[in-house]
């Protein structure tokens, strides 16, 4: 399948992306209908994509697998899609056109903690159970929602673990931890400030010195100014947060100005395919990853990790030369959450089916899936990868580690 073109206002999702034919038995159920109101354009559009492709992939598995059992019934999933154009307030209007004129009474995430944060007071307004895969804020889980779940980790974990690592790798060299300078520069977004605040807890822990604290341009599009300010000041960490279109500007510049920092950490390395698109540049960066195809989880859907970014890659083939970005195998997990409530509820009754969410206990290709009574995910932890000869390597924490952390980066 190409790349994805524009979309206009609707999409309604078939079986039709899929080459291969779903099993007879799948053919005889009957439909749940999901809605999601996605960024398919805007500065949120490469993730939303990512995001669409996940559950899409997700949604074919089940029906090739006989679709969900629903007491003595079969279902298969189809997802009404609506562009929010990366709006907040376009995301919260849709939100209620899926609900009042589509019927939906079950949502899938848009991408983005900044929409999920929109899109959250309709849903819980009208009862409606959503299980998000692209929203991370903590933010969004200390509002006493009881009809948001998240499948993911929470955004003050991305790279907090970063300032853990600079600290051991201090104390590797006989120097004291708060001897170490950190640099952060991330969008003004509640995602990215969250990543913010777990840094700036962390370097405290450890009495390091934040010497440099500035917030990304509006349009993420160049952070050039930010970068002379880094040369002049020698931070020991460079933190960057600014979703795909961030990354691809701070991996850039980076290169382009020779920045010359022991250790960059940045978040949707993945996403914005570093790699592909500047090379040598990007080697030696740490990138927060909410998953990787060489964590040993595993489920009986997708089977393990590996099978799972395999099987993806067959069905999506403009990724097959790209590490598939954790925002697809989040989103699949959020659609399989869908298939193991209804199940266990044993109805299509919303209030039942939002009860069987809140008790998920799951272990799947995408890590342990269990919800707080706020609704987020608090069984899977995060892990870095660090970009070597460009390939992305588990290097933190040490238990997933595939490889040793390459220190200190060296600037291309």
């Amino acid at each position: 399948m190409g790349t994805l073109k524009k979309f206009g206002i609707s999409l309604l999702a078939t079986g039709a992306l899929f080459a291969s034919a779903p099993a007879a038995m799948a053919e005889d159920c009957d439909t749940i209908t999901l809605g999601a109101a996605i960024s398919l354009t805007g500065k949120y559009a490469t993730n939303g994509v990512h995001a669409k492709n996940g559950y899409e992939y997700a949604i074919q598995k089940i029906k090739d697998a006989g679709g969900v059992k629903v007491a003595d019934k079969c279902y298969n999933f189809s997802t009404i899609y609506y562009d929010d154009e990366s709006k907040g307030d376009r995301g919260a209007t849709l939100a209620e056109r899926l609900i009042n004129q589509d019927g939906v009474q079950y949502m899938l995430g848009p991408y983005s903690s900044g929409l999920t944060k929109a899109i959250a007071p309709v849903t819980e307004q009208y009862k409606i159970p959503m299980v998000e895969a692209e929203g991370a804020s903590r933010s969004l889980f200390n509002k006493g929602y009881k009809y948001l779940f998240a499948v993911l980790s929470t955004s003050e974990q991305y790279l907090a673990s970063a300032i853990t690592l600079a600290a051991e790798m201090a104390e590797k060299e006989g120097k004291d931890p708060k001897s170490v300078k950190v640099a952060i520069a991330v969008e003004n977004d509640p995602f990215s400030l969250d990543i913010r605040a777990g840094v700036q807890e962390d370097a405290k822990k450890y009495g390091m010195k934040i010497v440099l604290d500035e917030k990304l341009p509006r349009d993420l599009s160049d952070m050039s100014a930010i970068l002379t300010k880094v040369k002049l000041l020698k931070p020991d960490v460079l933190i960057v947060s600014g979703h795909s279109k961030g990354a691809a500007t701070a991996v850039r510049q980076i290169g382009e100005q020779n920045i010359d920092v022991p250790m960059i950490a940045v978040t949707h390395c993945e996403a914005a395919d570093v790699v592909g698109n500047f090379g040598k540049a990007a080697n030696g960066i740490l990138c927060s990853t909410q998953w990787a195809e060489t964590l040993s989880y595993e489920d009986d859907l997708f089977g393990t990790a590996a099978e799972y970014e395999a099987g993806f890659k067959e069905a999506f083939p403009e990724y097959t030369n790209k590490t598939v970005p954790y925002q697809v195998a989040q989103a699949s997990a959020a659609v399989y959450v869908f298939k193991d409530a209804f199940e266990r509820a044993g109805t299509l009754d919303k209030e039942m089916v939002r009860d069987a969410i809140s008790a998920t206990d799951m272990k799947t290709f995408y890590g342990d899936i269990r919800f707080s009574e706020a609704g987020n995910n608090i069984a899977k932890p995060m892990v870095l990868r660090q970009i070597q000869d460009g390939k992305y390597n588990v290097v933190a924490p040490s238990k997933f580690a595939s490889h040793k952390l390459e220190w200190p980066r060296e600037a291309e």
